[in-house]
């Protein structure tokens, strides 16, 4: 395999450690590194302890590449820069222009706020200090991000902790001069991707074993996410026909359950498929509380498709929303392939849509009976060339079993729209 040079992530901040947030910055800035030619080499995540970062901080500095984020802030538990200076054993100045940048910023906040600019000063003199060879590469709010070379030859760049701000200036760390110097010493790997669903990973791990397995330049990984399975190839220069033989053999023998091979999620897709009929959609919704329709209208520009939702929990409220009829709902219960049908005709009715589906299960951890079973979930789907019907037997905790129900309505609508646009 080539050897590309390696990049390490460091994730700062006690609140990650703690378990209080989940780290978003290090899968990214891994894939990125990954996505430029650089070799992910770890990611580790350590709290605001100072040995603990500075410890962290010279290991990281072995690589050809260490990527922070985190710490930028103007208060006295924000320390990567200082940290950072004396784990290169680099000389911490003010950067005067940097303070004119960030002063007028706190100027402005000061005056919104009505307080006197004293209370900030100290900040933005903190934040406007880096070390001698760093160079800025924009500001988030206040924080600036910095890029510089560090005595071991390894690029570093720091960034902020907010997902949003470090995303906003990556792009000019990677235009930055150190990061082009680095990236012009490799060539990017290609990726392939194969997107399955309503298998397992051992059926997937059979299918690739007998389609030759990786090796000679191409890495397939195997990965279970939502509830899903994603196959990756990361594809070395070189490698092209290779991977052309390994991915061909895959798709045959999975094609069944493959329903992408490219990044978007099952939802995008659902939605790109109604548009393409110009089918109007909707959702009705019990044990999911809308976990569906946030999917669907998460993405951008959803609302050409999507037209609404009903969340209706209580059965008083399927009834008056939905149209289920109350001696439905005595006979069979809320939980039944009846008032499943019930409540998907209700909102295609009432919402307007030409393909509405509906959810309704037992998420628990109460509410189980043996003839319903906590996990026990009921789908269906009514359109305009008829309607499809789900039991589901979920295993797991509360978020898994709702979840899983989520994802599953999704790909049944999926695999409507599909089987109508490829009969």
């Amino acid at each position: 395999m080539t050897q590309r040079p390696r990049a390490a992530v460091v994730v700062t901040g006690s609140e990650l450690v703690r378990g209080e947030r989940t780290d978003r910055n290090g899968p990214f800035l891994a894939a990125e590194a990954l996505r430029h030619g650089l070799e992910p080499a770890r990611i580790t995540i350590v709290g605001d302890n100072p040995a603990e970062l500075e410890t962290v901080l010279r290991e990281s500095l072995e690589a050809d590449a260490c990527l922070v984020s985190g710490g930028l802030g103007p208060t006295h538990d924000d320390r990567t820069v200082e940290l950072l200076a004396r784990a290169t054993g680099l000389e911490l100045v003010v950067d005067e222009a940097l303070e004119a940048e960030i002063e007028a910023i706190s100027r402005s906040v000061a005056e919104r706020l009505r307080r006197p600019y004293a209370d900030f000063a100290p900040g933005v003199r903190k934040q406007a200090t880096r070390p001698v060879p760093a160079a800025s590469i924009g500001l988030a709010g206040t924080a600036p991000g910095l890029v510089l070379r560090a005595p071991t030859g390894c690029v570093v760049v720091v960034l902020p902790g907010p997902p949003a701000e470090l995303r906003r200036l990556w792009p000019n760390a990677v235009a930055s001069e150190p990061m082009q110097e680095l990236l012009a010493r490799t060539r990017p790997p290609g990726r392939r991707v194969l997107r399955l669903f309503g298998l397992s990973e051992s059926a997937v791990a059979r299918a690739l074993e007998e389609a030759g397995g990786d090796g000679d330049g191409v890495e397939a990984t195997i990965c279970a996410r939502d509830f899903e399975l994603h196959v990756d190839l990361v594809v070395e220069p070189g490698a092209e026909e290779r991977a052309d033989v390994l991915e061909g053999e895959l798709v045959e023998r999975l094609e069944r359950w493959l329903f992408a091979r490219d990044e978007r999620g099952v939802e995008e897709h659902v939605l790109s498929l109604a548009r393409a009929r110009g089918l109007k959609l909707a959702t009705a919704e019990s044990c999911t509380g809308g976990l569906v329709a946030a999917r669907l209208t998460s993405i951008p520009g959803s609302s050409d498709v999507f037209v609404g939702a009903v969340v209706a929990y209580a059965d008083a409220v399927k009834a008056a929303e939905l149209d289920v009829p109350q001696e439905l709902l005595a006979e069979h219960g809320a939980v039944s392939a009846e008032v499943a049908e019930a409540m998907a005709e209700g909102a295609r009715r009432r919402l307007g849509a030409d393909l509405a589906v509906s959810v309704t299960g037992i998420a628990g951890p109460g509410g189980g009976t043996e003839e319903k079973p906590v996990g026990l979930v009921h789908i269906h789907a009514s359109g305009p060339d008829g309607s499809r019907a789900r039991r589901l037997d979920i295993p797991g905790e509360r978020e898994q079993i709702r979840a899983r129900a989520t994802v599953t309505v999704l790909h049944l609508l999926r695999q409507i729209l599909e089987d109508d646009t490829n009969p």
